[in-house]
């Protein structure tokens, strides 16, 4: 047999991507063992001038008579496949020519044909002009045993409109399927719920349902989301006809840099805690490389990634975290409270919506991935000492054999063998090291019934012992280089790769900029910032709490000093392999800086994804006439303003950004928008304790920092280490977004510098100048007139 014709069985991958959607689909079904009716497929180059090759007529003839020899009184169904059909940009659902029921050699020849001219159909040239496709459709045609239906129908695996995957949702008509797409016929609802397919729906169809939902469960995860599938009953078999992404739910465009998750369906995202560490706008490099990491790490397979892109911003899919719960009989409402401290409360009213997890899936999907991160996170606790003695030379050395590569292979083999291990490595250190913080949470919640809610912030602020926290390691080593205690190439080589975009590889680190440590130095001399006294004043406040401790409750003062100690403990932990981690994760840069040195790509190397990247260094042909337009779109995105730190359902931020009463604290598809009349006060977490008043200076980001002047309240959207260097010169801090475990709270707890953190439209209710009352202990900001 030659090229030119393939059936559905012998349909090779390398021969699947030009078979159009619909032929590639039905073939990975028909050899996947789905009841898929036996076809082939004409491949693009079978016709030649407009016409069929005669060689290529005498293959369809050979494959119509290997299917009429298996079933008598045969009929076909002739179809389109062209390249951009059935995509998850656009289905051109109907828009090219179906002929149905043809049986003799010459009838099927005339319906090749009038599928095969349907290209030049103005309904196809409308749909593609709408959807931004080139009109010249290159096409297969797709011929198929045509299914005597009983009952066609179709099933979406998840709602369309809202993107909820609470179920599935049908519909049927008796006889051929174009009646229902048409509305010949009237047509019969029915609905599947998950986990286990409950249907509800007409008598009729019921005793094929749980088959259909069986098959459908199978495509979803295979295929990896929500489908739009096409099927048939005949003679009492059910058929699978084709199945194709859901458009409406499609999360982006990758060539493109099109990327927001939240149209993948109804699901509760939140940025409180990644948003910090992760506040830039990601390139598509930085982003696939984040992505990298994430898969590495996840405990369910598949499309289920907890991490997510909202046009280019880092979110966390809550949903997901909190469905593992239900799913094995466990309520949430403990683990609600536990991810407050990390994500915030959720607001007034907000709920959250479940993914209906079967049990028995999730406990064969899990169970390797679970194994490989049990095995991983034990490794890596008990390599965590020596992980931290020798990360900063270990990566010192990689970052200089790297500037000395000279050729792509030698580049590509150092990432292959070195660089993704170093990564990985750090990774399962820094998940390991953040597991004892649970402390924390039963520690706070003990001492917040013992004493109170400000005294308790004091109690567990002293999270130095006889080290420094790394978040506040930037700061004081400032402070120490002016008095003499620590040179600059010290200063260097500890803090030079933190700093406020440690996970956009596009943005060099402060370590890169020669001018970078003489202005922060400079910026202190001229605040005559006293860090040392701060410190010194907090250290004094903590242990007069302790004082009173002892002194109401001298029977647990004992206990309770030994859990502070351990969870100080924790917390320098935690922030030493934050700390490498991103020490590790800056390596990529020099990487992605010689990759676009030896591809001639420069700066454009961060418009590639990984991927791609490493396709270039291995010599092979790619095609990157998409650079541009990505570049467009991460310049679109870049332009948005913070958007907001927890969203529920399908959220369009370009809309949202438009509407002048949009919440900057919450947005929820489901709920209909209230504007609320201005109070005089501003409610959010208290970070730390304190009360004073003063002047507002808003900063959009940490560049801004040279306006801040000292004594003046600094409030942001959000801030992470990079923002530290200004805090000591903050009367307050004030975040639209945080949490009582996020930067701005930890750091301001630790310089004794009042805190009201998560308050969702603090950068839009107040403007710089604005005079304010901030009470960090009870998470309270008064306006005052």
């Amino acid at each position: 047999m030659g090229d030119m014709v393939k059936g559905f069985k012998e349909l090779s991958t390398e021969f699947q991507l030009l078979a159009g959607g619909k032929g590639a689909m039905l073939s990975k079904m028909f050899q996947d063992g789905y009841s898929v009716p036996d076809g082939f497929v004409i491949l693009p180059w079978a016709f030649q001038n407009e016409k069929l090759n005669d060689e290529a007529w005498n293959e369809i003839k050979v494959h119509l008579n290997r299917i009429r020899e298996k079933h008598k009184d045969s009929s076909f169904a002739v179809r389109s496949s062209a390249l951009s059909e059935d995509s998850a940009q656009a289905s051109f659902a109907g828009e090219f020519e179906t002929v149905l029921n043809v049986v003799s050699d010459e009838k099927i020849f005339e319906a090749i044909y009038e599928v095969f001219k349907s290209k030049y159909s103005d309904r196809v040239k409308a749909y593609s002009n709408v959807h931004g496709i080139e009109q010249a459709h290159q096409i297969a045609v797709v011929v198929q045993l045509m299914v005597q239906s009983e009952i066609s129908g179709v099933l979406f695996t998840a709602d369309p409109i809202t993107g909820s995957h609470a179920g599935m949702s049908g519909n049927y008509v008796y006889g051929l399927g174009e009646q229902l797409v048409s509305g010949e016929a009237n047509a019969y609802a029915f609905s599947l719920t998950r986990p286990k397919g409950k249907y509800e729906g007409p008598d009729e169809f019921k005793k094929y349902a749980l088959e259909l939902y069986k098959y459908a469960s199978k495509l979803e995860k295979k295929y990896g989301g929500p489908q739009d599938i096409e099927w048939a009953v005949g003679e009492g078999k059910l058929y699978i006809l084709q199945a194709r992404p859901i458009t409406t739910l499609k999360t982006g465009n990758r060539d493109t840099y099109e990327w927001n998750d939240t149209l993948d369906g109804d699901y509760l995202w939140t940025n409180t805690n990644v948003g910090e560490a992760m506040s830039d706008v990601f390139t598509p490099l930085s982003w696939s490389i984040i992505r990298l990491l994430d898969e590495e790490q996840m405990t369910i397979p598949g499309y289920y990634l907890f991490s997510g892109n909202i046009c280019g911003r880092a979110y966390t899919n809550l949903s997901y975290a909190l469905s593992l719960y239900p799913a094995f009989g466990k309520d949430i409402k403990p683990l609600l409270k536990i991810m407050s401290e990390v994500f915030g409360q959720m607001p007034e009213g907000a709920s959250i919506p479940i993914y209906p997890f079967s049990r028995l899936d999730l406990i064969m999907s899990m169970a390797p991935k679970l194994k490989h991160r049990l095995k991983n996170i034990m490794k890596a606790s008990k390599e965590i000492p020596h992980h931290l003695k020798e990360s900063s030379e270990l990566c010192g050395k990689i970052t200089k054999r790297i500037e000395e590569v000279n050729n792509k292979e030698e580049l590509l083999s150092l990432w292959e063998n070195e660089l993704i291990p170093l990564n990985f490595k750090a990774l399962w250190v820094v998940l390991a090291g953040g597991r004892k913080m649970v402390l924390a949470n039963k520690l706070k919640d003990e001492l917040t019934k013992l004493v109170g809610t400000e005294a308790t912030n004091t109690l567990m602020s002293n999270f130095r012992g006889d080290s420094t926290l790394e978040s506040l390691g930037p700061v004081i080593g400032i402070s120490k280089i002016i008095k003499g205690q620590m040179s600059r190439e010290e200063y260097k080589r500890l803090y030079g790769h933190r700093g406020p975009h440690e996970f956009e590889l596009s943005i060099p680190h402060p370590g890169e900029k020669e001018a970078w440590l003489e202005k922060q130095i400079e910026e202190f001399k001229k605040s005559n910032t006293d860090v040392s006294g701060l410190l010194e004043n907090q250290q004094e406040q903590y242990e007069e709490a302790f004082r009173k401790l002892d002194q109401r409750f001298p029977k647990e003062a004992k206990r309770i000093r030994k859990k502070v100690i351990k969870v100080a403990e924790a917390a320098r932990l935690r922030e030493a392999v934050r700390s490498e981690w991103t020490r590790a994760f800056r390596v990529n840069r020099y990487f992605a800086v010689k990759a676009g040195e030896l591809t001639g790509l420069g700066e454009d190397i961060f418009f590639l994804y990984i991927d791609e990247v490493l396709a270039l260094l291995s010599g092979k042909d790619l095609e990157i006439d998409n650079i541009s337009v990505r570049k467009e779109n991460y310049n679109k995105y870049k332009a948005l303003p913070p958007l907001p730190s927890i969203v529920r359902g399908r959220f369009d931020p370009f809309k949202w950004a438009e509407d002048p009463n949009r919440r900057v604290d919450y947005y929820d598809s489901t709920m209909p928008v209230v504007v609320s009349a201005d109070s005089e006060t501003l409610k959010g977490f208290a970070g730390a304790a304190g009360r004073i008043e003063g002047t507002v200076r808003i900063l959009q980001t940490s560049e801004e920092g040279e306006k801040f002047q000292a004594g003046e309240i600094l409030v942001a959207s959000t801030t992470n280490v990079g923002w530290t260097p200004l805090f000591p010169r903050a009367a307050a801090i004030i975040t639209d977004i945080g949490a009582p475990l996020s930067h701005a709270a930890i750091v301001a707890r630790e310089l004794g510098i009042p805190a009201v953190v998560g308050c969702g439209n603090a950068t839009l209710r107040l403007k710089t100048g604005d005079r304010v009352i901030v009470d960090g202990g009870q998470g309270v900001v008064e306006i005052l007139k």
